[in-house]
């Protein structure tokens, strides 16, 4: 089965996730500055999520790029990871617009640990279908970024109804760590 088909729907459903998003930032009906600051906390948890689906994409790309073959049970894999990312819109949504809340910024914690998962459980497929030696299993490692990031949702999301700021740095902390290139992929393809 070739696998152009769901890089293509993938990144269609990354596209659409993204414009929903940015359909959320509502124009200020003042037109000085001070009408600004209402949407500070709007605009900072759509950064956050803008980042993490930017995230989400490169990685996915970058599996794509090692992908020899796929089969029903990845097609699946991939459909449950976008069903998890497609949900970052209304947890950033309600996350900005309730000021960083206790029980807003957990659900969004929430949320990046079963993206986080979901994203697991796609690479166990696609190693499953793919041999111990093709470029896909070498590259995917062990994987300390995804594991890390697992154990800080963890620990961010009971964190959020203590100090929810705090909880939201550990997320901010997560993206960053992701920022930084990761060339498993490159290596290996390249």
């Amino acid at each position: 089965m070739s696998k152009g088909r769901m890089e293509a729907f993938s990144d269609g459903v990354f596209a659409i996730i993204i414009t929903i998003m940015v359909l959320e930032l509502k124009v200020p009906h003042g037109t000085d500055v001070k009408s600004l600051v209402p949407l500070i906390p709007v605009f900072l948890s759509y950064v956050l999520s803008f980042v993490f689906l930017a995230i989400y994409w490169n990685n996915h790309h970058h599996l794509c790029q090692a992908i020899e073959r796929v089969n029903g049970r990845i097609l699946w894999a991939n459909i449950h990871l976008l069903f998890w990312l497609s949900l970052i819109p209304f947890v950033t949504g309600w996350m900005g617009e309730n000021n960083f809340a206790p029980l807003p910024v957990a659900l969004y914690g929430v949320v990046l640990l079963l993206d986080a998962i979901a994203y697991f459980i796609l690479t166990l497929a696609l190693k499953a279908h793919h041999d111990e030696d093709s470029k896909l299993v070498k590259a995917l490692g062990n994987d300390f970024k995804g594991k890390i990031s697992v154990v800080i949702y963890a620990i961010a999301i009971p964190l959020a109804f203590v100090h929810s700021l705090l909880a939201a740095s550990m997320y901010t902390l997560v993206a960053l760590m992701w920022l930084i290139p990761d060339k498993r992929f490159e290596r290996i393809i390249s």
